[in-house]
Parts: structure tokens; sequence; C-alpha cells
């Protein structure tokens, strides 16, 4: 189990480690990724974009849902994924970040699965650090691994 320390030196261990953790799941690639259920807000089939002239590549553009102006990034781009095929049609899973609300793209979305706090690792050193950067850890299921995002660090897009 890892520990870490408040602002006043005293050990604690890391929240991921206490209870059974739910994460909604999906695909990219070949990859099996997830982000905390509590940040999700909603998952829909990919809407059509405003693009931001001048923004990083992996800014896909903006979505307006019901009123809220919603920036977007692919989140093949982001984590450096060879491009989706122009007849593969992408979905979309919008967070709830400090930042406020954020659309990511992805292939294909998967369930929400509930996972122990036992299985959780630190991301395997073989991973390619631009993916590696953006997880909080992996979980080892019984038939794969699971990628957890951390949505924070998927916003830092400079």
């Amino acid at each position: 189990m890892s520990d870490t320390s408040d602002e006043n030196g005293t050990s604690v261990q890391d929240p991921r480690l206490e209870t059974k953790r739910q994460y909604a799941t999906f695909y990219l690639a070949d990859h099996f990724l997830g982000v905390e259920v509590d940040t999700v807000q909603e998952v829909f089939k990919a809407k059509p974009m405003t693009a931001v002239p001048l923004a990083p590549q992996t800014i896909s553009g903006l979505i307006n849902l019901r009123g809220h102006i919603i920036m977007t990034i692919d989140l093949r781009k982001r984590l450096g994924f060879k491009a989706r095929a122009e007849e593969e049609k992408p979905m979309s899973i919008v967070v709830r970040t400090s930042e406020g609300l954020v659309n990511m793209l992805v292939d294909q979305i998967g369930d929400v699965i509930h996972v122990l706090p036992e299985l959780f690792e630190s991301p395997p050193t073989t991973l390619d650090p631009q993916l590696s950067e953006t997880l909080e850890g992996v979980y080892k299921l019984e038939d794969q691994l699971l990628l957890a995002l951390s949505t924070e660090r998927i916003i830092q897009v400079i």
C-alpha cells in the first residue's frame, strides 16, 4: 500500500486504496481506459464542433451543450495515438474538472465497473511517457489492464 504525507508531514494513506472505486470505462485504439464515475457529467455521440483558431492540435473545437460552451479534447491526439479513421465516429465523455466541463473524444464507450483497491498500481515504466503522465495509475483486472486517467492531467494540453 502506498502512503503519502499531508501538509503537516503526517503520513496518510492514498485514498484510492481505501474503498472500492467506480470507473466509467472506454476504449481508445487497443487501450482500455477509465475515469472516476463521479467526474462524469454525461456521455453521447460526438457533436459537430466549432474550430478554435490557433488552439493546440489536441483541441478539436468547442461544443454547445445546453448553453454551456465546452472545450473538446481528442484523446487520441492528446495521448499520441494514431489518428482515428475517417469512417470511425467518436463518442464524447463530458467530465468535470477544476477548469470546468471538458469534452473528451474517445473511440468506444465501455461500462461502469467497480475496482478493488488492492488491484491499484503505479503505471508501468514500459508505457509511453505521453500516456503515462496522464494516468493516476492502473488496475490489474482479471483479463485486462485498466488505465485510470486523471482528468486534471488530461486538460494540461500546452
